[in-house]
């Protein structure tokens, strides 16, 4: 029985609580998913949203700019090249439907042409850390094996010795994939390929619940249904959205979806360096920033970094990895009164957000993660003797919703002991929700690597480059940090 079917007169107004399923059901208003039999990849479907809600259609608006170039892509640039691309890699190199391809890159407008590319051939990505070491590459690579990879000329070595490959490494950030961007006319049409939801659409790589690095399988609806509950406010001029996250990352990678689907202008930075940030929201005009809370921290309270730079074009702050502490957000907003931060709680197993905060009343709800996203539902679960439990009590996190992962590659057992009856996930974290329907992130119920993921973070962020291959931690904006 699907949610608007459910006796209302049980669920709680503020809470979402079923007093008699012991659930937690989403008060947010409710995302609409194609039917699930109609064939429809991630990037058609993307494309569809921005076609039907965005009042800026017009195929001459931007889409990304490089900061450190101006390089500008516009709309109807981005398609061209990502259905040239798909031409060139179905016809020419030979790519197929179920094919995987190996991504090791930092963030670059490249990176989006190629995700929707491969997702409309039905090609698998399985995006990673470029500072990952040779051997952690080679043992994500045993996992998700892929037929080609894509790197750059910085990170190409570390694929030199991989030798299971059917076809060469092609860089990113070379005149050769241009080209293939750029072929006019096209090398040969391309052959429409009927694309299912239920069919694999990426492999992210996470820790799970026991710390070992596990390929998380993600279908093209897992993906869809984390568009579609992306927000979208009404504007005057289209959204520009600074991602400071990298996009091998969960957390990263579900803002190229969707500032696509909601016609965002996305600025996208090949390293992250803090003043460079600040310097391409004024000279961008910024009006979202995702981050981690480590360059928050620095927005708040280093006036030598944000001091003298306009930044008013600033509305909305997503922030993930790690919870922010009051002190943090006061200080915040006490420089940028009129911006809302933004927090929540994922996991790249649930394809991004469960829980989130929205605008500035439910933001100054201290230590919250958010309420329950539209379409997911939840349970605190008593860890001993399996019962749900109600608004207060502490217990195991379980979450349901259209986008909760296939399972784990090649890892049957791993994906029996996370994704349980009825399609319920158990997510490992002690939690409670309030009788507003807040969620609490308390602590783990078996002590892995909880608080890596918050010095990962910052010495992915603040050292400027992407650092570790793993971590954990309790709260964030779209995904855990138990993701590598």
């Amino acid at each position: 029985m699907d949610q608007a079917a459910k006796p209302h007169h049980l669920i709680d107004s503020k809470s979402g609580f079923n007093r008699e399923t012991k659930t937690f059901h989403s008060l947010r208003p409710s995302i609409h998913l194609p039917p699930q039999h109609i064939p429809l990849s991630a990037a058609e479907y993307a494309f569809s949203l921005r076609l039907l809600n965005s009042p800026w259609q017009h195929l001459d608006s931007l889409a990304f700019i490089n900061s450190s170039t101006g390089q500008r892509v516009s709309f109807s640039e981005f398609i061209s090249k990502t259905q040239t691309l798909a031409s060139y890699l179905q016809s020419v190199i030979g790519l197929s439907k179920g094919d995987t391809a190996f991504v090791l890159s930092q963030n670059l407008v490249q990176v989006p042409i190629l995700c929707f590319s491969l997702l409309s051939l039905g090609v698998v990505i399985s995006p990673a850390n470029p500072l990952n070491t040779d051997s952690e590459i080679s043992r994500l690579i045993q996992q998700c094996n892929p037929v080609i990879a894509f790197s750059t000329s910085s990170s190409a070595h570390k694929l030199s010795n991989i030798t299971t490959l059917r076809f060469k490494t092609i860089l990113l950030d070379s005149p050769e994939f241009d080209s293939m961007t750029t072929s006019s006319p096209p090398i040969q049409k391309l052959d429409h390929v009927e694309v299912r939801q239920s069919d694999l659409a990426a492999i992210f790589y996470s820790s799970g619940t026991t710390g070992t690095v596990k390929g998380v399988m993600v279908t093209h609806r897992n993906l869809m249904a984390n568009v579609a509950g992306a927000y979208a406010t009404e504007r005057k001029s289209p959204a520009v959205l600074l991602c400071a996250v990298p996009y091998f990352h969960m957390y990263g990678y579900s803002f190229i979806l969707k500032s696509v689907a909601l016609s965002e202008c996305a600025v996208v930075m090949e390293r992250f360096d803090l003043r460079k940030m600040v310097r391409a929201m004024e000279e961008f005009r910024v009006t979202h920033l995702a981050l981690a809370p480590p360059l928050l921290v620095a927005m708040a309270k280093n006036d030598d970094v944000t001091g003298g730079c306009d930044l008013s074009s600033l509305e909305e702050v997503v922030c993930g990895g790690a919870p922010l502490g009051k002190d943090v957000i006061s200080a915040f907003l006490a420089r940028f009164p009129r911006v809302a931060i933004l927090q929540g709680y994922g996991l790249t197993e649930s394809t991004g957000g469960v829980f989130r905060t929205w605008g500035a009343v439910e933001s100054v709800h201290w230590g919250a993660a958010g309420k329950l996203s539209a379409g997911f539902e939840a349970k605190i679960v008593n860890p001993d003797t399996g019962d749900a439990l109600p608004p207060g009590k502490q217990g195991e996190l379980w979450i349901k919703g259209p986008a909760i992962m296939k399972g784990y590659v090649g890892d049957p057992e791993a994906t029996s002991t996370t994704l349980v009856a009825d399609g319920w996930l158990r997510t490992g974290d002690l939690c409670y929700i309030d009788e507003e329907g807040f969620l609490y992130v308390v602590d783990r119920l078996k002590e892995l690597i909880k608080c890596k993921g918050y010095q990962e973070l910052m010495n992915c962020f603040v050292h400027i480059h992407y650092e570790g291959s793993s971590c954990r931690a309790g709260t964030c904006a779209s995904i855990s940090s138990r993701d590598s």
